[in-house]
């Protein structure tokens, strides 16, 4: 799909096509519709990622809690998104020995307990171990830093998204 074909779109049709970008989270897409016609695939994640950042924190609490453990729960039982599912498979995480799925295991578990939302962050280009290193890190955060950073994450993750979703 090339952005002119987005432009194009209402606003219903504009939301279901990229109402996946941000897990779970179509409002997202469909609060930057009202900005377009965008010039670049940077203004149109910029006016997402301006509505995520806009939202109240309750709000970005819930799209925090939106997003699948790392090897987690929802990854065992193949109830994590498309996306996801790639993007956790293509670092290796369904891979996992038992070792590191027993330590991802127990970073899952510290994590949700420190902050209440699970561990956010773009695999792309890591591995296993850089993926774990990140992890047990960021667990020295306070909450507020580490919630910040877990949106970081989200916008990272979804231009990543738009980019593999739309021709240049």
């Amino acid at each position: 799909m090339k952005l002119a074909d987005i432009n194009a779109l209402d606003r219903a049709a504009f939301t279901k096509s990229l109402g996946s970008i941000v897990e779970h989270s179509p409002w997202i897409v469909d609060a930057a519709w009202k900005k377009r016609p965008f010039s670049d695939v940077d203004a149109l994640h910029a006016a997402m990622m301006s509505a995520l950042r806009g939202a109240p924190v309750e709000t970005q609490l819930v799209v925090l809690r939106s997003h699948p453990e790392l090897a987690g729960k929802a990854a065992i039982r193949g109830e994590m998104t498309a996306d996801s599912n790639a993007e956790q498979g293509g670092a290796g995480l369904t891979q996992c020995s038992p070792r590191e799925f027993s330590r991802l295991s127990a970073l899952n578990r510290a994590y949700h307990a420190k902050f209440g939302f699970p561990f956010i962050i773009a695999v792309k280009g890591l591995d296993r171990a850089s993926i774990i290193e990140r992890f047990a890190q960021r667990l020295d955060h306070d909450r507020v830093t580490e919630f910040d950073e877990a949106l970081t994450q989200i916008a990272r993750i979804s231009r990543l998204r738009l980019a593999a979703m739309l021709e240049a």
